[in-house]
């Protein structure tokens, strides 16, 4: 094929991005339909554990290799009162929540998800309830987690069985706040002020404490920009990141602009930067805030994808509903690396990141009530992006070819990023092919890289772009080894398939 016809780029041990915080590979458990219920907890299952954990699902967490995750919420902590997921099982009250128009029991709490991210070698990542409530339960819900002992809730949780503090590091200052579905939505300025608020009374607990305040709900949102200016204003020195979120599926059956969703992706980050660094300039500060993508997948959000069960809706206030079930495809799974590969490609800014969520709704996990739990097609790209995505991640300017979407543009056939063990020395090359119907020949020069072998290529691609993995046919689709790679005199040379996922690990 012809030399205009291949991507191709350099990579060059001295020009890096960043280190990469392993946080960027975190998930989300929100109290949301059965991500909790039926998906990591189900005591009567015969996998369950002492705690009621289901073994099979922790199994598969250890596999996808998550490490932050973030809890309660999303849309339901703007309801949620702590002191009911704490205590005597029995004894913990049924409450509606308002976000997901369901029965919360409150069988499964904090203690349950600390003991959760424990056995699964996560960190946990809490989220308080800046929208029904403020300041002080925050900070009762901190000395609850955190503190040693020798105050009334410090005492009250070892009285819970729970002698040892929680030592929860990350907190997120409420969720989605801009967002007018949102229980209790403010104003940037009210938020900002609650926020700064909230902060500073954590603060003087621990002033060590990692907190990020809320962002916009998503790019498109008519405050956007506006809205993080604002609340960085109020909190700039009280905060540590901003979050983001980011959904994507295909609207109006436009599959190749679904494709390039990172390029969305890589904006949001970009001017999320732009507008904090700004608000740095402004008050003459030295310190950089970092960006949290503490939620981001696929979700098909119109109900128009194919589905993990055909069970019809349940009725409101059901507890643990079937919500949000989304039965992914290998176009989605390829969609899903490109935005790991964006993440990884500003990970000097983003620092933590989560997809939502881990099990059932909208999630790389699947499970059947009283049966098996499987992997998904998304699982694939972000356990090997979390496997092999550890080190410093290395500066990819692509030249590719181009084609053209109706929302993007001129975008690259080619997304990718490369990523170096800085102990051995080894290259994990992360490659997506947005094309369709043609194959994409790829050449890499590997410059003062030292490297001489080409140790895997690995694919995720399928002739047929809606093939999915199901209860019945769970590895329909799995990652395969990819043919006709080759590394010599420096230069890999490869022919990505099409629409695929790729991984490249040089020694």
């Amino acid at each position: 094929m012809s030399s205009e016809h291949t991507a191709r780029f350099t990579l060059d041990p001295a020009f890096s991005v960043s280190p990469v915080d392993e946080r960027i590979f975190g998930s989300f458990v929100e109290h949301l339909g059965r991500c909790v219920y039926e998906g990591v907890y189900e005591p009567g299952h015969e996998s369950a554990d002492e705690a009621g954990l289901r073994t099979d699902v922790l199994e598969l967490v250890r596999e996808l290799g998550v490490t932050a995750i973030r809890y309660p919420g999303g849309n339901f902590v703007s309801g949620y009162k702590w002191e009911d997921s704490v205590g005597p099982r029995d004894e913990r009250p049924r409450r509606l929540d308002l976000a997901w128009k369901s029965t919360e029991s409150n069988r499964f709490g904090l203690s349950e998800f600390v003991d959760f991210v424990r056995k699964v070698g996560g960190t946990p990542m809490m989220a308080v309830n800046l929208g029904t409530r403020g300041v002080g339960e925050a900070i009762e819900l901190q000395e609850y987690a955190n503190h040693q002992g020798g105050t009334a809730l410090s005492d009250l949780r070892a009285a819970h069985g729970d002698k040892d503090p929680f030592d929860i590091r990350l907190w997120c200052l409420g969720n989605e706040l801009d967002g007018p579905w949102q229980t209790g939505h403010k104003t940037a300025d009210e938020y900002g002020r609650l926020a700064a608020e909230t902060a500073r009374a954590m603060r003087q607990i621990d002033p060590d404490v990692e907190l990020v305040a809320c962002g916009s709900s998503n790019q498109a949102m008519p405050t956007f920009a506006a809205w993080e200016s604002t609340v960085l204003e109020h909190t700039y020195d009280l905060v540590d990141h901003i979050s983001l979120h980011a959904y994507y599926y295909p609207r109006d059956g436009d599959v190749d602009s679904f494709i390039a969703s990172a390029v969305d992706t890589e904006s949001f980050i970009e001017n999320v930067v732009a507008t904090a660094d700004h608000v740095g300039a402004k008050l003459k500060s030295d310190k950089r805030i970092n960006l949290s993508f503490d939620e981001w997948n696929v979700w098909y959000q119109d109900g128009s994808g194919p589905k993990l069960s055909d069970e019809p809706p349940s009725e409101d206030w059901a507890e643990a509903p079937r919500l949000l079930e989304d039965n992914y495809t290998v176009t989605d799974a390829v969609v899903v690396g490109s935005l790991l590969i964006a993440l990884l490609r500003h990970a000097d800014r983003v620092k933590v990141a989560c997809q939502a969520q881990l099990v059932n709704v909208i999630a790389p996990i699947a499970t059947v009530p009283g049966g098996p739990a499987w992997r998904q097609t998304i699982f694939h790209p972000f356990a090997q992006a979390s496997r092999h995505g550890r080190g410093t991640v290395l500066d990819v300017r692509p030249q590719s070819p181009t084609h053209t979407t109706a929302k993007y543009g001129e975008v690259d056939l080619l997304h990718a990023t490369a990523v170096r063990d800085e102990e051995t020395g080894a290259v994990t090359v992360f490659a997506v092919n947005r094309g369709r119907e043609s194959e994409l020949p790829l050449e890499v020069a590997l410059n003062n890289l030292g490297l001489t072998e080409l140790v895997e290529h690995s694919v995720l691609a399928d002739a047929d772009p809606d093939a999915r993995n199901t209860a019945d046919d769970p590895d329909r689709v799995a990652p395969h080894a990819g043919t006709g790679a080759t590394l010599a005199d420096g230069v890999l040379k490869a022919t990505l398939e099409p629409l695929s996922w790729n991984v490249f690990r040089l020694a």
